[in-house]
């Protein structure tokens, strides 16, 4: 019958199993990483260096506790085989050898494989024996085994991490442990009170016998298999096989002793199991969570990871990428529209970035290669410009100064020292030539920003043989964003005339 029972329970086990791995409950984590309430204070510091991607693993959650009641058979094996006489032929245990056991647990878990279980289980086991069957007086002793059993036991659970699937619905798990057993068993015979033969005690923490009672104190290892299955988030039933071995070898638990097997206690239980805790501060036991999910959650939807920034090509640096730049070469610092292409404000053909002239009248079209405009002549100029040619042209006149420094900047539009000193000679040169203008001649002819920066060091170099060197206004020729190297000015003596100050070509861009 024992074996019976066996085939069942493992049959059953295995068919539950089977269950649980094909089962594919929840992709979620199992709880939210960023939910500091469900994190212990002593693992904050970790939490913190995890969210600033400091740490690279998060801190463990709290976790609930699991209380657990059981209720099933209990089976005392040992010295006397099921169904079969002794080798003296003065003892048979009979067909019937079990009782039931009922018990609790507390459970709480290390991580997601392993946990502590304590236990306290209460059986009471009846165990027949026939005396001399074989004579044919059938006289019947019956021995009562009551006993309890506080046990610590470390859980391993089989089924919890996988690679395939998210969290269990069910959680295959073995266990071992430690048991601590007080053993109380009485002998009746034929309903009356027997005293027990000579047995032994010794290897008990304590023991004795009196009369029909032998009780015993002893240490135990146990070791079983059991399978749970999730309910809810709350509650979970299962089944579970549990052997108890005593130590050292203790033959009294079925109040006779034959042969030299040892007794030990077997349990097969059903199951519950209640999750302790608020659910709001602490998430489920951890045997019920994937530890992968997290892993695979980001890997799917990045929540936390650093991920690089993404840079996209860009080859002329005009803040459109070549994917979406019509005019992908474009100078650098020339403006540009969403597509990347040159602006042209006033549509003259000639891009803004060298048209001398961005905003060329109409009237004026078309335009030379500098953006400038062909406007025709007034009628009032025309009559002047043909007035002056009737006059008697003056005598021309000369300038012989011909070794005018040239002055370089560094940055921006101010005078160094040494220029200062080299405008200085230039105008002792000027004031001894009356007759001789000085034409300024500025360079950088590659964008708005360098005309408008050629332009400010030309008016600085003026300004200066003005304001400091007191040289008439009317004796320069203003001239800037000429095709040259951006970084100088000449001086140049010359009679030509030419206008002594021109507007600034683009202000907006002044000191750039």
């Amino acid at each position: 019958m024992a074996s019976k029972k066996y085939f069942l329970v493992m049959a059953l086990i295995v068919f539950v199993q089977a269950v649980s791995f094909a089962q594919t409950s929840t992709t979620d984590w199992g709880w939210n990483w960023k939910d500091s309430s469900k994190i212990p204070v002593q693992r904050i510091p970790q939490y913190n260096e995890f969210l600033n991607n400091q740490y690279p693993y998060p801190a463990k959650p709290r976790d609930q506790w699991e209380l657990g009641i059981n209720l099933g058979h209990a089976l005392i094996v040992g010295s006397v085989p099921v169904g079969t006489a002794s080798s003296s032929g003065n003892f048979s245990r009979g067909a019937y050898n079990g009782g039931f056991v009922f018990g609790g647990s507390l459970r709480k878990s290390l991580g997601h494989v392993f946990s502590l279980r304590a236990t306290v289980d209460y059986s009471s086991v009846h165990i027949p024996y026939y005396i001399n069957p074989t004579a044919g007086v059938i006289k019947t002793t019956l021995d009562n085994n009551n006993t309890l059993a506080f046990s610590i036991d470390a859980l391993a659970s089989l089924n919890t991490s996988s690679y395939y699937r998210g969290n269990p619905k069910g959680n295959f798990y073995v266990l071992g442990g430690y048991s601590l057993v007080s053993s109380s068993v009485t002998k009746t015979f034929n309903g009356q009170n027997q005293n027990f033969p000579n047995i032994s005690v010794n290897n008990a923490i304590s023991g004795s016998v009196s009369g029909n009672k032998l009780t015993a104190l002893y240490h135990a290892l146990d070791a079983g298999v059991g399978y749970a299955f999730k309910v809810s988030d709350r509650v979970n039933i299962g089944i579970e096989e549990k052997a108890l071995l005593p130590l050292p070898g203790l033959q009294s638990l079925q109040g006779v002793v034959a042969g030299n097997l040892n007794n030990w206690i077997n349990y097969a239980t059903a199951r519950v199991n209640i999750n302790l805790g608020d659910n709001t501060k602490r998430v489920q036991p951890l045997w019920w969570i994937n530890p992968n999910n997290f892993v695979y959650s980001e890997l799917n939807s990045p929540k936390h990871m650093k991920m690089p920034k993404v840079v996209l090509p860009d080859a002329d640096g005009d803040g459109v990428t070549d994917q979406f730049d019509l005019e992908p070469n474009t100078p650098a610092g020339a403006p540009v529209d969403s597509h990347g292409r040159a602006k042209d404000t006033d549509g003259d053909g000639v891009p803004d970035y060298r048209d001398k002239e961005p905003l060329t009248p109409l009237n004026c079209f078309p335009v030379n290669n500098d953006g400038v405009g062909h406007c025709p002549e007034p009628a009032c100029c025309k009559e002047l410009r043909d007035k002056i040619s009737n006059l008697t042209l003056a005598p021309a006149v000369s300038c012989s100064i011909s070794n005018l420094p040239s002055i370089q900047f560094k940055n921006g539009a101010k005078l160094s020292k040494e220029a200062e000193k080299l405008l200085a000679a230039a105008a002792v040169q000027l004031k001894a030539n009356p007759t001789c203008k000085v034409k300024l001649i500025g360079y950088g002819a590659s964008s708005k920003a360098a005309q408008q920066l050629s332009w400010e060091r030309v008016s600085a170099i003026e300004k200066y043989l003005v304001e400091k060197q007191g040289i008439a206004e009317n004796r320069f020729i203003f001239t800037y964003g000429q095709e040259g190297s951006a970084n100088t000015v000449d001086l140049q003596g010359t009679t030509e005339d030419g206008p002594n100050t021109v507007p600034a070509p683009h202000p907006n861009l002044k000191g750039k």
